[in-house]
């Protein structure tokens, strides 16, 4: 009997060592992405890391992007996460001056274009990149013989009165990014002239992106406003959603030169991780041509590495903007709270 029992409590040990420790082991390795609610990546992307890191991989969605950066800031002496992905380019010196991230030379970093390289000591690695820019509804210009518009410019004259919707700044990612354009394009002696000149002639401000594009956009809605503020890259996705295709997209964006803001966003190791090694791995990852050409489709904003295939449907239905407008990211740190008060001033009150 009792030689039984100890048969039993091998087997079981065995058992113990060849299933369960294993398994045990793994689920205490995690690795955590902080990052904003509108991340994306395909299931079998991460499982293919996750699989070869033997690790688990967990996102700390944290509202939009300014939001979750303020949380990684007010959590430095206790990250919640070993990186963030998401400090894009008009918060790119808050992130830094905060001193939350840790340099690492990617190796894959010899895939980025230079121009997308704004920390020169590798804080913040660029992982994808976006224009924001007008977008204009094709059928309903043509149905009212009225010209597209071709410059920013033309948003304040009178045939396009009451036609625009934008997002408000102070609560919209592309909402800032499109203030930055004007600034950019009119600078800061003359943007909020711009400013007045569009709320004289009618523009709508929305809270957000989907409140401006699926609530006023005629393109997108039953609302009444055939120009919105959106990205290079929604000519396809309206395809990509369509239930048929069409022959063409139904939407342009207006990528003309000095005439749309270039978003940039990054990825960061946190200061404080306890998985520094397998943290550069993911960056690594995310930099690599799997992850890469897993963004468009995802994320509809175009990968960072020049190594990366794009979809068809990005090749046939967007532009990239050779010439974006540019705002300096130090020039932005320092002045985004008066210019959003100014703005507000203006556009608000």
């Amino acid at each position: 009997m009792n030689g039984a029992i100890c048969k039993l409590k091998r087997v079981l040990l065995i058992f113990a060592l060849v299933f369960i420790l294993p398994a045990w082991c793994h689920a205490g390795q995690t690795l955590t992405l902080m990052t904003h609610d509108s991340f994306n990546v395909s299931k079998e992307v991460i499982a293919e890391f996750e699989r070869e890191n033997d690790v688990v991989v967990r996102f700390l969605k944290s509202g939009d992007a300014g939001a979750a950066l303020v949380q990684a800031i007010l959590s430095k002496n206790n990250p919640m996460a070993d990186l963030f992905f998401g400090v894009d380019n008009t918060f790119l010196s808050r992130a830094i001056g905060a001193d939350i991230f840790e340099p690492y030379q990617s190796p894959m970093l010899e895939m980025i274009p230079d121009q997308l390289k704004l920390d020169n000591e590798n804080r913040l690695l660029p992982v994808s990149y976006g224009d924001v820019c007008l977008n204009y509804d094709k059928a309903w210009f043509k149905e009212k013989g009225i010209a597209p518009p071709t410059d920013l410019t033309d948003l304040t004259r009178a045939e396009y009165k009451g036609l625009i919707a934008v997002q408000n700044p102070a609560t919209s990612s592309p909402g800032m990014a499109f203030l930055l354009a004007t600034i950019g394009k009119f600078g800061e002696g003359d943007y909020l002239n711009y400013w007045k000149k569009l709320r004289e002639n009618k523009v709508l401000i929305a809270q957000g992106w989907s409140d401006a594009y699926f609530g006023h956009f005629t393109a997108a809605s039953e609302g009444d406003r055939p120009i919105v503020v959106s990205y290079a890259t929604s000519p396809p996705a309206t395809v990509y959603y369509a239930e048929t295709e069409p022959e063409e997209a139904p939407t342009v964006a207006l990528v003309t030169d000095d005439n749309a803001f270039r978003q940039i966003e990054f990825v960061g190791i946190l200061k404080g991780s306890k998985n520094v090694t397998i943290a550069r791995k993911f960056v690594d990852f995310m930099l690599s041509k799997t992850f890469q050409e897993d963004i468009p489709l995802q994320m509809f904003v175009y990968p960072a590495s020049g190594e990366a295939k794009l979809p068809e449907i990005f090749i046939k239905y967007s532009k990239v903007a050779e010439k974006p407008l540019k705002v300096d990211p130090a020039a932005i740190e320092t002045n985004r709270e008066k210019w959003l008060e100014d703005w507000t001033n203006v556009m608000l009150r």
